[in-house]
């Protein structure tokens, strides 16, 4: 990535900050250890000393360098820095410059060497690719923040300040009085406009000091100040011109296609694609892609955040884009109703990026604030209204065991209809699966992801110990019949005229009185968490065998049929293309793949097998990554449940035995008679 050669025969690099050496990533982003100059044991062999850009701190470090006749880089974060910012959210990027730092114009940097640089056309493609995907993922350097979602003006320019002390200001050729013509400019030269200013969030927080009185300006009719800490994109994308002294908002205003002035000499400035007061010689005319290519491409280094291995640009901004993309689809704050303390957390996971409130008081709930309820069943102090409730539930790939063993899912989804097992009423994933045009690009996916999980042997919970095999002694059709817990909500709100598990089985034998029918419990009635239905215990009158603790992962390839009312193995069992047969209406049934005893006539489209698990597997439900705890893809929610079960114990930690005893405590139950 970078274009500084590497030494495949030095060791490690030397730090003489404490801070670069703790830096999460810092040697993967390098491709070699850092040590501290006081624990290194010798200097003649290493890579060279580090420093953080122009700090203070750097004198030392070059000083230390030129003692040692070592060769002396300077680090700084990338232009895609983080999901926020501070030491919670360390670099995601890094530059490394073996001659100056970016934003120092008084001497060359690396940057503007490779910005220089020719490019061929497949160079020139993938910048323009870039650019695109920037656009599309709606990233900038931090991404923490909200889009600015208050009206704007038709017509306005944007004006960029920073905070007092920047480096960048200094070294690029700035100072107070540039940010005082920047103003004035973007006033004299934008006379029908608004002059929309921008402050910079650590101005907002208190912690930092800006350049512009801004009690005076407030008093200016033609300037509206932006004080909250908002997303710079949809202020970029609607502006005509956008005004900066050294800001990297004129970097980006350059990716959106934006005219821009500047004040000082940022990195991007003085090769003709911006309006500058200020001019550097040994910079000329290129074209924005090498501008891109330069400052996206070559220059950083980027780490993958869920892998922690070196990634490039691309990968990261699709990561960034998704956080964004899933943070905004809910307000700042939401109102959490009924939900027990150990699924809190499960909440606080999936609505990250909006701040979560549990169980206040109605007098203490705005009047139209979201609330957030479990399931159709979620017992809640104050019932939601028509439209300001989303439900929450697992989602269809789960985890690596039972929800009742207060394990985590991977997996959610987020309902502002209904929720998906409710058939009285249509849902978001009825009507995605109703209504919504699937790519070929989705199918494809689609179809990779199901051949991965019938491969994987991947279910929803991912239980049971014991093989299963076919018997060898019958040429009958093996009929699979799932049980479902009694009081289950799919089967309150998605059965028919069949509503027990022993009722099923006895229409199933009726109807294939030659067929081997194989009854699986439902795992959490056997383990004891739920309770079986007094009825089940007749279940061996109906069906030739009895299995608990089998996979099904296993079971549902070995089988010729599955029958069901609305167990979730019903999809299961179309992901492997088995026949499936629906006594009730689970979100598969309806659309064509199934048998159903009673159609649900408002599902009136077909579809194929993958249009299917693109809806229900990729578009509805939210992923959050184990080892990131931020939202992923289905992919790589797959990758860590393959981990996750590789490494998985069957010991309990001390904290979860407690808990489990708690909640039995509270509700007990009765188990499956085996």
């Amino acid at each position: 990535m970078n274009s500084i050669a590497d030494k495949t025969d030095v060791t490690a690099y030397i730090a003489t900050a404490p801070s670069i050496v703790r830096l999460p990533g810092i040697a993967t982003l390098l491709g070699r250890p850092v040590a501290h100059y006081r624990t290194a044991k010798n200097f003649t062999d290493c890579a060279g000393v580090l420093t953080w850009g122009r700090k203070p701190s750097a004198a030392f470090a070059t000083a230390f360098a030129e003692r040692h006749g070592l060769s002396l880089l300077r680090l700084e974060d990338g232009f895609l820095r983080s999901l926020g910012f501070g030491r919670k959210e360390p670099p995601l990027s890094l530059v490394v410059d073996d001659l100056g730092i970016y934003y120092d114009a008084l001497q060359p940097s690396r940057l503007e060497s490779l910005i220089a640089q020719p490019l061929n056309l497949q160079q020139q493609q993938r910048a323009n690719a870039l650019i695109a995907a920037w656009r599309n993922a709606r990233v900038s350097k931090y991404n923490h923040a909200r889009e600015y979602t208050k009206p704007l003006p038709d017509h306005y320019v944007l004006v960029a300040d920073q905070v007092v002390g920047d480096m960048s200001i200094h070294y690029g050729l700035a100072e107070q009085a540039s940010f005082d013509r920047m103003l004035q400019a973007a006033l004299d030269e934008n006379p029908d406009s608004t002059v929309i200013l921008k402050i910079h969030p650590g101005v907002i927080t208190g912690r930092k000091q800006g350049h512009f009185a801004l009690k005076i300006l407030a008093n200016n009719p033609r300037i509206q100040i932006i004080s909250d800490d908002v997303h710079p994109v949809s202020l970029l994308e609607r502006a005509e011109v956008v005004y900066c002294v050294t800001s990297q908002i004129g970097f980006e205003g350059l990716l959106w296609g934006k005219k821009v002035r500047t004040f000082g000499m940022p990195f991007y400035a003085a090769w003709g694609l911006t309006t500058d007061d200020l001019q550097v010689g040994r910079r000329g005319p290129i074209a924005l892609e090498n501008l891109v290519y330069g400052a996206l491409i070559a220059y950083p280094r980027y780490l993958d955040p869920e892998t922690n291995l070196p990634c490039e640009v691309e990968r990261l901004i699709a990561w960034m884009g998704l956080q964004r993309q899933i943070r905004d689809r809910f307000p700042p704050a939401v109102e959490a109703l009924g939900f027990s303390y150990h699924k809190r957390p499960i909440v606080r996971r999936f609505f990250q990026g909006s701040q979560v409130f549990f169980d206040r008081k109605p007098a203490a709930i705005p009047e139209n604030a979201l609330q957030v309820v479990w399931g159709v069943n979620g017992s809640t102090p104050q019932q939601p209204t028509e439209n300001n409730r989303v439900y929450l539930e697992d989602g269809f790939i789960r985890s690596i065991g039972l929800g009742a063993d207060v394990i985590h899912p991977v997996s959610c989804v987020l309902d502002t209809q209904g929720i998906y097992y409710d058939a009285t009423q249509p849902s978001d994933l009825e009507q995605l699966l109703q209504n919504h045009q699937f790519a070929s690009d989705l199918l494809a996916r689609a179809a990779l992801l199901r051949q991965r999980l019938v491969t994987e042997r991947l279910t929803k919970y991912n239980v049971g110990q014991s093989a299963w095999q076919r018997p060898d002694s019958t040429a009958k059709t093996v009929i699979l019949v799932p049980g479902q817990v009694a009081l289950d909500a799919s089967l309150i709100f998605g059965a028919c005229e069949i509503r027990e598990n022993i009722a099923l089985l006895k229409a199933v034998r009726q109807n294939h009185p030659d067929a081997y029918i194989v009854y699986k419990p439902h795992p959490e009635v056997v383990a004891g968490f739920q309770e079986a239905n007094p009825n089940d215990n007749e279940a061996a009158n109906w069906c030739d065998e009895i299995v608990t603790d089998a996979i099904m992962a296993d079971l549902l390839l070995q089988v010729d049929e599955v029958h069901t009312i609305s167990s979730l193995a019903g999809f299961e069992a179309l992901l492997r293309q088995k026949k499936v047969v629906c006594y009730g209406w689970p979100f598969y049934a309806g659309w064509g793949l199934t048998e159903d005893r009673t159609p649900l006539t408002r599902r009136s489209r077909r579809l194929d097998l993958d249009e299917l698990v693109a809806g229900v597997l990729i578009l509805y439900p939210v992923y959050i990554s184990r080892s990131t705890d931020k939202y992923t893809t289905p992919e790589r929610a797959l990758d860590e449940l393959l981990a996750w079960r590789k490494g998985a114990t069957t010991v309990l930690p001390w904290w979860r035995k407690g808990l489990l005893k708690l909640i039995k405590a509270k509700r007990p139950r009765k188990g499956f008679s085996k």
